[in-house]
């Protein structure tokens, strides 16, 4: 599992969670978003807003704890959409976690959108996930915070594989050293509808390629 991680509110982890497992399922993997920020959710209420007609991967609408309960057979025609559970006071992540990895077929790429900071909520899916996928935009504030993110993940036995620069147009070389990781994606802007910009489809498509590339040889999930 990869957890989509980063240090801010608004710094395009959700569009990041499913614009990659849309990527991915274009190029034919059986790819699932969870949410797993069960304090502010919002990846199934985005995947709805833009769909615009396209196929899915039949579970939108099931929450996490349906998935990992009952289990669940996402298919290709599109990313399989989890969302956070009803009452997420009354569930336990660790152990909720546990049992959707275990719910999920070993093929399927499983992306967790993870809430903000380095609150133990934020921490939860750092835990469950083998690796993480850190996502800023370039702004001073925001790499210093996915600075901490990236030391974060570390500690929880979860390494970034990489950073996406979300609305940036060029990524400076230092971003890489400072986080400790490489540059995988450059995501450009696009409001007020990113997901529907051809570009921005383009550049989630090349992340998956490149991800694919170089961590596919790995039984990997994305989280």
């Amino acid at each position: 599992m990869i957890a989509v991680a980063g240090g801010k509110g608004g710094s395009g982890k959700t569009t990041t969670t499913l614009g990659l497992a849309r990527a991915l399922s274009r190029r034919g993997e059986l790819a699932v978003a969870v949410d797993a920020d069960w304090d502010l959710p919002n990846l199934a209420r985005l995947a709805s807003e833009t769909s615009d007609g396209a196929a899915t991967g039949g579970n939108d609408g099931r929450t996490v704890v349906d998935a990992a309960r009952d289990g669940f057979s996402p298919d290709r025609s599109g990313p399989a959409v989890i969302a956070a559970p009803d009452d997420a006071e009354t569930v336990d992540p660790a152990p909720t976690f546990e049992a959707l990895r275990n719910a999920v077929p070993d093929d399927a790429p499983t992306l967790l959108d993870c809430p903000a900071g380095a609150s133990p909520d934020a921490a939860a899916p750092l835990r469950a996930a083998d690796r993480s996928l850190l996502v800023t935009p370039l702004r001073r504030s925001a790499l210093r915070d996915a600075v901490k993110t990236a030391a974060v993940a570390r500690r929880l036995d979860c390494p970034p594989l990489g950073v996406v620069a979300v609305r940036a147009s060029s990524v400076p070389e230092p971003v890489a050293d400072l986080l400790g990781c490489p540059v995988l994606g450059r995501i450009p802007s696009a409001a007020p509808a990113p997901l529907s910009d051809p570009s921005v489809e383009s550049a989630y498509d090349d992340l998956a390629r490149r991800l694919a590339r170089e961590h596919g040889a790995e039984r990997w999930r994305v989280a």
